[in-house]
């Protein structure tokens, strides 16, 4: 039996945005989000691929195509959650319109109670969106849609977001990302970190919001030479409150290798809890050896010593 886990809305973020060759949105056992709110809730805006989950006075009715037992994540949301404490309460206005079970004084569905109806069908645990919708929706409403129906080509188009390594300031993404405009607005990214040989269309020639490291994707690619002032300009910029992305051609090497310095600098902390963190909210980052190695280096440089054993295969 799986257990229940709160999960933050910038985790639910990083997960909607994960990738392989394409947004992991596309793996049928990857995800599945599950929408207990009111049915005119739901149809007003929900997150999106997510599901309604109908609330019957003997149980929950769950879509049919639901099978959760190899469902990696398993997120459920009502409207406010912040516990996982139990929390009941009646409504008699918002019982479920198109319920066979309509009557006056049906309880209203609970992430809570329908996350623990669901831990004996998965082996995973099963997540509930913290805040719920109201706070996701509040931090990125680009996420909201009306649409009920994902087709597999729609969903092979998706465009994933940068993932979110320090919540509301600094974002992890691809020269793609970088280059759309929509992404920035939508993100209010106001500095750019570009750890890659490209050139963006924004912010260039402004030395104040854009730092240009040029670093081919390479094993001699050396990144040393530039790690304290990439701290110094970022620690800038968040004493400003500016938002920051930080990017390389594919955002899977060089800006996570750039990313991880700043956490151990900022943080004071091993190669290793840094990079625990970055890999959590980017499944598929992998720095190079060299990379890695200098990143080892930094280590000693950050904590006046080597604390992280870079010969374990995990590196």
């Amino acid at each position: 039996m799986a257990g229940l886990v709160l999960c933050e809305p910038t985790e639910l973020y990083n997960i909607l945005n994960q990738v392989t060759k394409l947004s992991r949105l596309t793996e049928p056992n990857y995800l599945c989000l599950l929408d207990v709110r009111s049915k005119w809730e739901y149809d007003e805006s929900h997150v999106i691929t997510a599901l309604r989950v109908k609330k019957k006075a003997n149980g929950y009715l769950f879509p049919e195509s639901l099978d959760l037992e190899c469902v990696k994540y398993c997120v459920v949301y009502d409207n406010n959650t912040t516990s996982l404490e139990v929390i009941l309460k009646q409504d008699d206005e918002d019982v479920d319109e198109d319920s066979d079970d309509n009557e006056q004084g049906v309880m209203l569905g609970t992430a809570l109670e329908c996350a623990t109806a669901l831990t004996h069908n998965t082996r995973y645990p099963i997540y509930i969106l913290k805040g719920g919708y109201q706070q996701f929706s509040a931090m990125y409403h680009f996420f909201r849609t009306q649409k009920i129906i994902w087709m597999p080509q729609e969903l092979d188009a998706f465009q994933p977001y940068p993932v979110e390594i320090i919540p509301g300031k600094i974002y992890l993404g691809d020269f793609r990302q970088a280059c759309d405009p929509k992404i920035q607005k939508d993100l209010k990214i106001k500095a750019h970190v570009n750890v890659c040989m490209e050139t963006t269309p924004f912010f260039k020639g402004d030395a104040n919001k854009l730092l240009h490291i040029h670093i081919e994707d390479t094993q001699e690619a050396n990144i040393s030479p530039f790690l304290r002032h990439l701290c110094h300009f970022i620690d800038i910029h968040l004493e400003l409150g500016s938002v920051i992305l930080v990017f390389s051609t594919l955002g899977i090497s060089r800006s996570c290798a750039a990313v991880i310095a700043y956490l151990m600098h900022s943080r004071e902390e091993t190669l290793k809890r840094s990079w625990a963190h970055v890999k959590k909210c980017k499944n598929n980052m992998r720095p190079s050896r060299n990379l890695v190695a200098q990143l080892s280096q930094w280590e000693q440089i950050v904590l006046g010593d080597f604390a992280t054993d870079i010969s374990d295969p995990l590196y």
